[in-house]
């Protein structure tokens, strides 16, 4: 697992450390006899327990990050290890953390996760408001299932994973993420599903990961789209506190709904995190995407940015997001009075509330404010989406 490994008892016994972030307590111990049992699940739960009580007990957060490796969640353990990184440490603990970081691996063979909510949505088929549709012939009147509809619906969204090592820097990972929008009105259900397989390779600190991968989705009960494609994702540590993430992806679409929309997908992202401090961090996205089909009407180029920030509030974890994009077709389709031009905003905010948690599983809230204003009516929308739901509650 860890090339690296220590307990929080040994870090508290060592007087290097401050005496404010000693957390010797009786949960302490208990998490420490639930890991030792390979209860790895309440172990974590404890931990995250003592951290909301006590954000600076920098040991606790060390072994956090080493039961969340140990159960194959590599993002939540690199996050644990640049909050820590980002508080003051004793010089030894430092240069521990610092190679303990860099020798970080996600080694589990396999692992789940999961997320369930209820999901009153304002647009749940993203469509315009406008009764009608401007072209170059004249207005034409739209259907009912073409305008805004309104709708609560179950979101789903899960992914499961398997690792096989090859050898000690390098593991075949295969993966099959899913997500669903549920609605009463069954010719609104969007479904999708994505496997991919390939190598991943670690040198040092930093992961290479490539993968082929298919994917199908669904909308009202019927496969519009199939893909298959190619991606590479790199992950590079900057510093104690702060990673660079880059990934690229092409697919080559088959739609079968519209023969003039199939053709290639090309995108490439570059994210940025850091911790601010043990207890805040943001993160920041600058993406690209080039869609190639048959009609050039259909082609698109595209861009957004995507800040993200969190803060722990006691044993409340609130999030928030804002992207604004930027959207243009080739040229126009023959209907239209002009080609196509979009720019998206989309801002969320959310809140976890560990203090409620039942069993494993903690309440969580969201909402959702999304503007895409174009110059073409049919892809004009606005939408308020609010999730009711349940996620890991550490």
């Amino acid at each position: 697992m860890l090339q690296c490994v220590v307990s929080a008892e040994q870090l508290n016994r060592s007087r290097r450390w401050p005496r404010r972030a000693r957390s010797g307590d009786a949960r302490t111990r208990l998490a420490h006899i639930l890991a030792n049992r390979h209860r790895l699940a309440d172990a974590a739960l404890l931990y995250r327990a003592i951290l909301d009580e006590q954000p600076s007990a920098q040991p606790v957060r060390l072994e956090l990050a080493r039961i969340l490796d140990q159960l194959g969640d590599e993002a939540g353990a690199r996050r644990a290890l640049r909050a820590v990184q980002a508080g003051s440490l004793p010089p030894a603990v430092a240069r521990f953390v610092d190679r303990w970081s860099a020798a970080l691996r996600a080694r589990k063979p396999f692992g789940t996760s999961f997320e369930i909510a209820i999901a009153p949505d304002s647009n749940i088929n993203r469509a315009t408001n406008s009764t009608t549709l401007g072209t170059v012939i004249g207005d034409f009147s739209l259907d009912r299932d073409a305008r805004q509809r309104s709708g609560t619906g179950l979101a789903i969204q899960s992914q499961a994973y398997a690792r096989l090592p090859l050898s000690k820097e390098i593991n075949l990972l295969g993966r099959v993420t899913g997500s669903a929008d549920l609605y009463h009105h069954h010719q609104f259900n969007s479904t999708s599903l994505l496997v991919s397989a390939g190598p991943e390779f670690n040198f040092g600190a930093d992961r290479l990961t490539a993968d082929v991968d298919a994917g199908l989705y669904r909308f009202g009960g019927r496969t519009y789209a199939t893909t298959i494609g190619a991606r590479i994702d790199f992950l590079h540590p900057l510093d104690r506190r702060s990673q660079l993430r880059v990934d690229a992806a092409l697919d080559r679409v088959n739609n079968r709904v519209n023969r003039l929309e199939e053709g290639k997908n090309l995108s490439l992202s570059l994210g940025y995190e850091r911790a601010l401090s043990d207890r805040t961090g943001i993160a920041l996205t600058l993406a690209a995407n080039r869609q190639q089909r048959r009609n050039p009407g259909y082609s698109t180029t595209g861009g957004q940015a995507t800040l993200v920030g969190y803060r722990e509030l006691g044993a409340v974890t609130a999030i928030a997001s804002l992207t604004y994009g930027r959207l243009g077709a080739d040229e126009r389709l023959i209907l239209y009075p002009t080609r196509r031009s979009d720019t998206l905003v989309r801002a969320s905010l959310g809140a976890e509330f560990r203090q409620l948690k039942v069993g494993g599983l903690a309440p969580l809230v969201r909402v959702v404010v999304e503007r895409n204003r174009s110059n073409i009516a049919l892809y004009d929308y606005h939408r308020v989406r609010t999730e009711f739901g349940l996620t890991r509650a550490f």
